[in-house]
């Protein structure tokens, strides 16, 4: 089992960069950002761009995958997102994925002025949006007229290091989601339950990931694909459950979740004073030893 991380974009660079050198240095597959132009009870806090902070860690790590969780139609258009891939895989020599989602009502949705999408207009948006995407990323030159997006002559010259393109880690839980998972999916990315740690009891959240695996090899399999091809990633945090506090708990933790399917864990750098807080030693520990009892 791969564990990864997800370091927020809160730190000014001199404090920031030696967090992604040691996430580096701790061993994580991948180091991802969360692409937002603000998040929850962070709004009011230091909170940086995703694309440059990438570029960034980019320049000071050598080995570790980086990675968005996700990026959204709520501000992104698949032209300039394109570009910004194609230079960011470049930057990175072929280190970059590529995670994506519908977005949701956050205060992304509403930031550049307009109504908050319903969730079916979220989905459609995220078709047309990946679609295009996975076009402009894998030809030189793209045309496309779409409902919500188009693209006139785009270029992308040289495409992306890695070939055919970056790859795509989609977040979907619904089944149209799920559906593009299938189509153009790398990887397929959850938190648990989309309703939150209140609605769901700790003992409960192991089923809500099973039932989610079944509907994506159902998806998988309407499309012709093999699920097996598809990497799954958990990322932890937005449930009622606490496996960081202490290395046995998480080992046991994961193990469920591993028996279930998922071949990827997403931990949040500690924050403290945050919903993201936990103990640092613990943290590492749980990094350094974990997958060795993991397998």
């Amino acid at each position: 089992m791969r564990l990864s991380t997800v370091i927020l974009p809160i730190y000014r660079w001199s404090e920031g960069q030696e967090i992604w050198r040691r996430a580096e240095e701790l061993g994580f597959h991948t180091a991802y950002t969360y692409d937002h132009l603000s998040w929850r009870s962070f709004r009011d806090r230091t909170w940086f761009g995703a694309v440059p902070t990438l570029t960034a860690a980019a320049c000071v790590t050598e080995r570790i995958r980086l990675g968005t969780l996700v990026t959204s139609p709520n501000f992104r258009e698949p032209v300039t997102l394109a570009k910004e891939v194609v230079t960011l895989d470049d930057v990175c020599g072929g280190r970059l994925t590529l995670g994506i989602g519908a977005g949701g009502t956050g205060f992304d949705a509403t930031a550049l002025g307009q109504e908050a999408w319903t969730p079916r207009q979220r989905a459609d948006r995220f078709g047309e949006f990946v679609t295009l995407l996975d076009k402009l990323l894998l030809q030189d030159v793209t045309t496309e007229s779409g409902t919500f997006y188009s693209a006139d002559e785009a270029r992308n010259i040289p495409g992306c290091v890695q070939r055919p393109r970056v790859p795509f880690y989609v977040a979907a839980t619904g089944p149209r989601g799920l559906r593009l998972t299938a189509r153009y999916g790398e990887g397929w990315v959850t938190y648990g339950d989309p309703r939150g740690p209140g609605d769901v009891p700790p003992e409960q959240a192991p089923a809500v990931i099973a039932a989610q695996l079944d509907n994506l090899r159902d998806a998988c399999e309407s499309e012709g694909r093999d699920v097996g091809t598809i990497r799954k990633v958990l990322l932890q945090g937005s449930t009622a459950e606490q496996p960081l506090v202490s290395l046995d708990a998480f080992v046991d933790w994961a193990g469920i979740y591993r028996d279930l399917g998922i071949d990827e864990i997403v931990l949040h750098w500690p924050v403290a004073g945050s919903v993201f807080e936990s103990d640092p030693a613990v943290f590492e520990r749980i990094v350094t030893e974990a997958p060795a009892q993991l397998g």
